[in-house]
């Protein structure tokens, strides 16, 4: 099976704006992280937003710009600057020919190129990192500092100037970097990256890479949130990287490994660790929740900001809710390729809203059974919170890798049924069902009381927000949507397989 259809990515677009055109921040502000800050709601405040746009004759479109042959990425905004991860078959630098990840530094105004990161790939086993898919993995940005995790699962920390003012931090390899295995280091030059700092999962943890990693990393304080994305082996049948963990933190200063899960997840990984972690306070008390590869939705104590440097600490648990308490919890990869019958999984992020969580959950996409649900789950609870702690459950149609954006009172959110569903955050009722033409592995984004989301059709669809369905417009683009808008700054952007779009009315 052709791996676009096995990677399961709700994936993101960066944009950032130049500090030297101050006039584009008054339009808006930037987006430099995936979702909403810590709460993770796919939702934007921007305003002026496109209700329809036409590529052939040019309405409402800013630019264009290819992004490779196998986009998963949505992109993040930040101080004239879009980021967004692609694969190199464009080409933009003859030194690398061939198959890498990239992350793709453009320039806000025109999509131009300002620099990018060239990732080699893996050798050896494909699984590790599947071939021709670019960097999934949206970057974090604060002020001049961008986090991201590559195609080769190592966190990266680069310089958002790239090295147009110098090579800085402690990295300076970056020649090494983006040579191949047995090559003499490259000339670095104005259009590569800068490094910073680089911690590796795989070396460090132990970990077992799976086809391509996805994390947006969770930025809070001093501190960086990510999921590891540790997963199956090329079997499909266990995880080499048994105790490996599926959560951490890091400093973002120095990388350092702070904290690490410590919940057995190695044995209970059913495919891999896909779910990036959200925030949110309750009760006074900041919780950092994650929707563990095991189907169970876990909070734990966010990092003390005094909390020591010198050795490694274990999250401490809060909560913990069983997604799917009936479903097999041992010997589960027996159940590969069972449509009917299998553990569950989260892929979507949690979304942190109203002291409640809202999680899309259910069967594999690729290997597991089709029944998924849209949860509601009590954030103001302890212990084990699996019986009591939903709100209320929604049946999906077939699966979902869905973030749900959350307005209103109003939850939008997609799925492989080729479903967006619009339902009552309080109470589940749902309100209308709108098919698209394939599957969906995107997120919805809420922005301007609009609806924006895509399909793998490469239909995407403008829909008016709100409890009665009104089609603002629909339309094909140039192939496959698996990633979610992104709105900054008055643009809204939307990345297809091949082409990174800005729409500016």
């Amino acid at each position: 099976m052709q791996f676009p259809y096995r990677l399961m990515l709700l994936l993101l677009v960066t944009g950032f704006q130049f500090s030297l055109l101050p006039a584009l921040h008054a339009q808006g502000h930037d987006a430099p992280q995936w979702g909403e800050k810590l709460t993770r709601n796919m939702v934007s405040g921007e305003t002026g937003l496109p209700s329809n746009f036409n590529i052939e004759t040019g309405k409402n479109v800013k630019w264009v710009v290819p992004v490779g042959t196998n986009n998963y990425a949505s992109p993040v905004i930040s101080k004239g600057k879009v980021l967004i991860g692609a694969n190199n078959a464009d080409l933009r630098d003859p030194r690398h020919e061939g198959d890498r990840g990239t992350l793709l530094c453009l320039n806000e105004t025109d999509g131009s190129l300002v620099w990018q990161l060239i990732v080699p790939r893996i050798e050896g086993d494909r699984h590790n990192d599947w071939p021709m898919i670019g960097i999934c993995s949206p970057p974090t940005v604060e002020e001049d500092r961008v986090y991201v995790l590559t195609s080769r699962s190592e966190v990266l920390c680069l310089d958002l100037n790239g090295q147009a003012d110098g090579n800085d931090g402690t990295f300076q390899g970056e020649g090494w970097y983006m040579a191949l295995s047995g090559q003499f280091p490259l000339e670095v030059t104005l259009k590569d990256a800068d490094i910073l700092w680089c911690y590796d999962l795989k070396l460090e943890l132990g970990l077992c890479p799976h086809d391509s990693p996805h994390a947006s990393i969770l930025l809070d304080g001093d501190f960086l949130y990510l999921n590891t994305c540790n997963g199956v082996n090329y079997k499909h049948l266990e995880t080499t990287g048994l105790k490996a963990p599926s959560l951490i933190a890091l400093d973002k200063k120095t990388g350092r490994l702070v904290a690490k899960d410590h919940e057995n997840f190695g044995p209970k990984t059913f495919h891999s660790a896909w779910s990036s972690p959200a925030m949110g306070t309750v009760n006074g008390q900041k919780q950092l929740f994650f929707a563990g590869p095991d189907g169970v939705m876990y909070a734990f104590e966010a990092l003390d900001p005094s909390v020591s440097r010198a050795q490694v600490h274990s999250f401490r648990k809060i909560w913990q809710f069983d997604c799917d308490p009936t479903a097999p919890k041992d010997n589960i990869h027996k159940y590969l390729n069972n449509r009917t019958e299998g553990p569950s999984v989260s892929y979507g992020m949690p979304v942190f809203y109203k002291n409640r969580i809202y999680l899309t959950v259910g069967g594999d996409i690729w290997w597991g059974k089709k029944k998924a649900w849209l949860k509601c789950i009590d954030a103001t609870k302890k212990g084990d919170i699996t019986n009591g702690g939903e709100i209320w459950s929604f049946p999906l149609d077939q699966h979902s890798g869905s973030t749900p954006a959350i307005h209103e009172g109003l939850v939008y959110v997609t799925d492989c049924g080729k479903n967006i569903h619009c339902i009552d955050a309080e109470n589940g009722k749902p309100y209308w069902a709108q098919k698209m033409k394939m599957d969906s592995w995107s997120s919805a984004l809420v922005a301007d009381k609009k609806v924006y989301v895509g399909s793998r059709g490469n239909d995407f669809w403008i829909l008016e927000a709100g409890k009665s369905l009104k089609i603002l417009d629909s339309l094909v683009l140039d192939s496959p949507i698996h990633s979610t808008p992104v709105a900054a700054n008055g643009v809204l952007y939307i990345s297809t397989m091949n082409k990174l779009y800005a729409l500016k009315q």
